[in-house]
């Protein structure tokens, strides 16, 4: 993270963007410096390889992995075989399109396997042994399809086997004619899920006594993410300190969960400050941050696909201080999982593919619900922005999301609701016709008031009430009469 700083402030602008893709990007190196940043990036075994292009891109895995109860195993061992298996495989550097694999380690869905071409959940079989359940075909952007199921289990033995099975199937079957229609998510709809299952499976009895993982591998992974020598953290009366501070008390309510470890909590560190753009930090953040890893959380964070920094094993002892710290640094809001924890990728201020601007969108909504002090009151609200159909933002799983898109030269925004990421993962569904920006604000406010005049207790979620009443009065709201809700913008 030092280093990100560091690269951050010598060759850009002095911060990075962390991604959906629990990537940093750089979006303003000057070309002739960019082999300079490469080296130092080595200098920290860090590389942008495969993080673009038609290939297999980089692994993503639940950010409480190894921290959280509940797991069948820490999802980070399979997910670094499988990048060691990838990186630079020959077979699969020119897929008809890219491709991008997550697993979960247990049956709470952090990891949004669902619209992966592949995820990977991992289980224990009714003899007890290890493997995984496999969705293929997930995915978002112009054509979003829930992944669909195409083996219950695999053990770990046969999983690189059966991981083969599928790419070779789509590297031999997938479309190159169209890249629109070169995902596996579109293979997998034109051949129908049943011709798709035995394909593979074909392939796979070709294959599972010839590629399995190494156990001398394995080992060697395991141990890379063992957990850290949890036993310096003294149990500690964390009430007492919650009661010096309601401030302190709301973060710890709102920005930690549970840990496996009773002396231990998971934070997670909001880059969502209402007003600044969300998933960036700068150089002088970045190295809070490290610091405060190396001083409160065994020297270890990570990034979410969420846009936040996860720092997965903080001393309960250590709690309050880490906050004063973070308060210092600006990074102490107390609203993850709230309206303003907002996921928007940069749209038209970094993107070339772009056609609508996100960063604004996504810091007015932040600093008016700031203003109103409604956020607490609304409780857990996913919103997640794209400024272009290619869904970088995530839009379709949101609980509001929001598209923004170019419309005969103005920016228009498409607005879909109930979306849904994780083990119940649902595509939003679409309000109506769109709203310019100059609209887009009352049209949020009136869902979220939609949803507070209706729901039937403050315990009701915002996603809950979706699902129990459905879009009617939703739209009901937001369309008997499009030029009152303008007049109301006016």
């Amino acid at each position: 993270m030092r280093q990100l700083a560091d690269i951050a402030q010598r060759y850009e602008k002095g911060y990075g963007h962390f991604t959906t893709r629990q990537n940093i990007q750089f979006n303003w190196i000057d070309l002739s410096r960019v082999a300079d940043a490469l080296d130092d990036l080595a200098d920290v075994e860090m590389h942008p390889i495969q993080t673009s292009g038609n290939c297999i891109r980089n692994v993503t895995a639940d950010h409480f992995a190894g921290a959280i109860s509940g797991e069948v195993e820490d999802p980070r061992i399979l997910a670094e075989i499988l990048w060691q298996w990838s990186t630079g495989h020959p077979e699969y550097a020119f897929l008809p399109r890219k491709f991008k694999i997550a697993v979960t380690g247990s049956a709470q869905d952090r990891a949004v396997v669902a619209f992966h071409d592949i995820g990977l959940r991992v289980l224990r079989n009714e003899a007890g042994v290890k493997g995984c359940r496999i969705w293929v075909g997930g995915g978002l952007g112009r054509t979003p399809r829930k992944g669909r199921v195409i083996t219950d289990f695999v053990p770990h033995d046969d999983l690189l086997a059966y991981m083969d099975a599928i790419l070779h199937v789509y590297n031999r079957f997938g479309r190159r004619d169209n890249k629109y229609k070169a995902r596996i998510k579109i293979l997998i709809d034109e051949l129908g899920l049943e011709q798709a299952r035995d394909e593979i499976e074909t392939v796979f009895e070709q294959l599972r006594h010839r590629i399995s993982i190494p156990a001398d591998l394995r080992k060697r992974v395991e141990a890379a993410f063992a957990p850290p020598d949890w036993s310096g953290a003294k149990p500690h009366d964390l009430e007492r300190d919650l009661a010096l501070s309601p401030s302190f008390a709301e973060w710890v309510r709102v920005n930690t969960e549970r840990h496996r470890d009773n002396r231990h909590a998971i934070v997670t560190v909001s880059l969502k400050k209402p007003g600044d753009t969300p998933g960036d930090a700068s150089a002088d953040q970045m190295r809070v941050l490290a610091d405060l890893a190396g001083h409160y959380a065994h020297d270890e964070l990570r990034i979410s696909h969420e846009q936040n920094v996860i720092l997965p094993h903080v001393p309960k002892q250590h709690l309050l201080t880490l906050y004063r710290e973070l308060k210092r640094a600006g990074l102490a809001s107390a609203n993850v999982g709230l309206v303003s924890d907002i996921i928007a990728y940069p749209g038209m201020d970094y993107c070339a593919l772009a056609t609508a601007r996100s960063i604004p969108v996504a810091q007015a909504i932040a600093e008016r619900f700031a203003e109103l002090k409604l956020e607490h009151e609304i409780g857990p609200l996913k919103i997640k922005i794209s400024g272009c159909i290619n869904a970088c933002g995530h839009h379709h799983v949101g609980h509001i999301g929001i598209l923004g898109l170019d419309r005969a030269g103005v920016e228009n925004y498409q607005i879909t609701l109930g979306g849904d990421g994780t083990e119940d993962a649902t595509l939003g569904d679409r309000t109506g016709p769109g709203f310019d920006a100059e609209h887009l604000m009352v049209a949020i406010e009136t869902i979220i008031q939609c949803y507070l005049d209706g729901r039937g207790s403050v315990d009701e979620s915002f996603l809950d009430y979706y699902r129990r009443v459905g879009m009617q009065p939703f739209k009901a709201a937001l369309y008997p009469d499009r030029a009152a809700v303008q007049r109301k913008a006016s």
